[in-house]
């Protein structure tokens, strides 16, 4: 039977890869599949329709609220101008200096990547930051992928990222965000060494000679002026609360949401702007909402008392116990989690991740080390992602440009939160 699960869980990647299915929808059908395949009865107990889609539905909500209420401070920091003002005070002190330029454009997507992520993100930083960087010669992939290794690097302090791996792993928030912060040092020193070398690896491209994003017209963003200095610290006053003082993500959240309405819009226009971004950030949450909702349903399938008996001897006969071998295979195998492949903890490599914790072959935290060592590649290096396409797109480049020139540094972080893991969980 558990042969019969993996086959259908490659299918699953298949359909996935070659975009038969969408990957929500994919993941949906293969926890539908792998719940009748263990034997789950319809309804009632351990059920295909009342365990794994009516428990493993809302499974997520937590995460689904941290992501809607992400989304909804990243529109305010556009609407604002908060985010703006940010990027053009970095260049204007950046001045011709191409690695001073890409350097602040590097700490502001780490700040932006703090409150939220995937294309947003990006768009946060490189509407203003790209074309920035392109006019004082920074090749278009180096800027591209400057915008990507920083939003990597804020990561680790991104409130949504420590909810959803708390609850998909059941662990608590206290341990999450401890593992999550030991892989900051790796991200941030991978992405001041990207810029470093590849500024200077590539040389310097005139503007002139490109057809880049600088020689688009200016959009409304850019077009925004400069917000107060105080409004500037929206994207750390979640941080303040949620690691400093240790108030719940939620409220966290939310008093980013009110500090940058606070701070930014005049009391009368407060109600039409509240309204107005969170009613667009629906929009921008809409596809990880859909996703976290299949990523529950599939968990709840992986983890009904017939998978994990199924999967159990044929995880653990292929799942490395002694440290250096865990390193070395899961280092190897860190390109299995780019183009939605089976380790991409967005998708399939979430269910795999139940199987490991609920089959006892790994104890959760190592589980976490793992799936958030990953994630730190696919935040960067996946062609399918959406802040990568964005990013490449916008500075007139590709998607597997970019994963090229970035993978070396981000397969590094995986390293290093490998070895944390082993060193510290096994």
């Amino acid at each position: 039977m558990g042969v019969v699960i993996l086959l259908v869980m490659a299918a699953g990647v298949a359909a996935m890869l070659t975009r038969k299915l969408p990957t929500a929808f994919a993941l949906v059908l293969l926890g539908v599949v792998i719940a009748f395949v263990a034997g789950a009865p319809l309804t009632g107990e351990n059920s295909v329709l009342d365990t794994v889609l009516q428990e493993g539905a809302p499974a997520l909500a937590a995460t689904m609220i941290a992501i809607l209420l992400g989304s909804w401070l990243g529109r305010l920091l556009d609407e604002t101008g908060i985010a703006g003002t940010l990027v053009r005070k970095i260049v204007e002190f950046g001045g011709d200096r191409p690695v001073v330029v890409a350097l602040g454009v590097l700490a502001v997507s780490t700040l932006v990547g703090t409150v939220t992520g995937s294309a947003p993100a990006a768009m946060l930083a490189g509407i203003i930051g790209i074309p920035a960087m392109i006019a004082v010669g920074i090749p278009k992939v180096t800027a591209a992928g400057t915008i990507l290794m920083g939003i990597a690097a804020g990561m680790p302090f991104e409130l949504p990222i420590w909810q959803f791996f708390s609850t998909a792993l059941e662990l608590p928030v206290p341990t999450v965000r401890g593992f999550v912060l030991k892989l900051f040092p790796f991200a941030l020193a991978a992405a001041v060494l990207f810029v470093l070398v590849e500024t200077r690896r590539r040389g310097v491209e005139h503007a002139w000679s490109l057809k880049s994003a600088s020689a688009k017209p200016a959009s409304r963003r850019e077009q925004l002026g400069d917000a107060p200095w105080y409004a500037l610290l929206t994207p750390v006053v979640p941080l303040v609360l949620a690691l400093g003082l240790e108030v719940a993500i939620l409220p966290s959240m939310l008093a980013g949401v009110l500090f940058a309405l606070v701070t930014t819009t005049r009391p009368r226009d407060m109600n039409k702007r509240l309204l107005r971004t969170l009613y667009g950030s629906f929009e921008v949450a809409a596809a990880p909402i859909v996703l976290f909702v299949a990523i529950g349903i599939l968990l709840a399938a992986v983890k009904l008392p017939g998978a994990v008996e199924s999967l159990e001897p044929l995880v653990k006969a292929v799942s490395p116990q002694n440290p250096v071998l865990f390193v070395l295979v899961f280092t190897l195998l860190v390109p299995l989690c780019l183009y939605r492949g089976p380790l991409n903890v967005y998708g399939l490599g979430a269910g795999i991740a139940g199987v490991l914790i609920a089959a006892g072959i790994y104890p959760a935290v190592a589980v976490l080390g793992l799936a958030t060592s990953y994630n730190q590649v696919f935040g960067v290096a996946d062609p399918t992602s959406t802040q990568t396409v964005w990013s490449a797109q916008y500075a007139g480049t590709t998607p597997q440009q970019v994963m090229l020139r970035t993978l070396p540094y981000v397969w590094a972080v995986a390293l290093g939160g490998l070895c944390v893991t082993a060193a510290t969980y096994l």
